[in-house]
């Protein structure tokens, strides 16, 4: 099999416990990457070929110290501020006995496989707790929660006995709540997302604030808690508003992505019928109208 990642020949050093190591990167060319479909959630699937087999292209944007399992996004990695070094130090530990019971056996100076990669999102969720908002940590926890919750949804398709669908929804419903809470924090201004350059979801495309907002209102009204019928009314209320924004910021709805405008109204029409409601702003029944 034709090989699909190289590591890099200039070596990295952690800047929490200073232990050298050499970042895995993913080869790109060469038919490496046949595009597929786009799906509900705006992930990206690839055909697999014959010469180079499945490519899972999400599993590499995190960088990890293969010793104290620090990670973080390869543009933060080694920016990492000096006040939250001490604590993420600290919790070395922590991180290492957390992914014990769940990915035993990880090798982040290998080659990855998905649980390294599913394992890279958990480990720099955790990470990211500790930086400040110029970073829009918040945001980044939730993508890594989003991205972490695909890539498990990918082990299940595998190994179908793992209870790695169980471990998506989880990963699902954190998502769900760090969209939520980046959005809240942005309109208050106490955390903006310009920190996170690339806000995806997936890596071919960047939706921007638009998919952010697509996101926050997907994720609730697919994940977001059930057993209380007020509170799941408040909150896909305040999600149906979310999503509503798509269509009346920016230029025109004509000049958006096809992927964000069909499925932004979709998500609103659905969450509209679920409250019982019917659907008076022309602008969402029809945006190109």
């Amino acid at each position: 099999m034709a090989e699909l990642t190289f590591f890099s020949k200039t070596p990295i050093a952690c800047p929490l416990c200073e232990t050298n190591f050499y970042r895995e990167e993913l080869r790109t060319g060469r038919g490496r990457l046949n595009a597929g479909d786009l799906t509900r959630e705006l992930r990206r699937s690839y055909v697999p070929s014959q010469k180079y087999g499945e490519v899972y292209p999400l599993i590499y944007p995190v960088t990890v110290c293969p010793a104290c399992y620090y990670a973080a996004f390869h543009q933060d990695f080694l920016g990492v501020p000096r006040e939250a070094i001490e604590t993420i130090r600290a919790e070395e530990q922590q991180r290492i006995e957390d992914m014990r019971p769940i990915f035993e056996g990880l090798d982040f100076a290998s080659p990855r496989g998905l649980r390294e990669g599913c394992a890279s999102y958990y480990l720099a969720t955790a990470c990211y707790e500790h930086f400040p908002r110029e970073f829009s940590p918040t945001f980044k926890r939730g993508l890594c929660c989003l991205r972490a919750a695909w890539v498990c949804d990918d082990l299940h398709r595998k190994r179908p006995d793992g209870n790695y669908d169980y471990l998506a929804r989880v990963f699902y419903r954190k998502a769900r709540f760090f969209y939520a809470h980046a959005v809240a924090l942005e309109q208050t201004g106490k955390e903006t997302l310009s920190g996170a350059p690339n806000l995806g979801p997936d890596l071919d495309k960047n939706y921007g604030y638009d998919g952010v907002l697509y996101l926050t209102g997907l994720l609730e009204y697919e994940y977001g808690p059930r057993k209380e019928p007020e509170k799941r009314r408040t909150a896909l209320g305040r999600a149906k508003r979310t999503v509503a924004r798509i269509f009346g910021m920016g230029k025109a709805s004509r000049d958006k992505p096809a992927a964000i405008l069909d499925n932004a109204r979709e998500v609103y029409e659905e969450i509209t019928r679920e409250l019982g409601e019917e659907n008076r702003d022309p602008e969402i029944a029809d945006p190109d109208a």
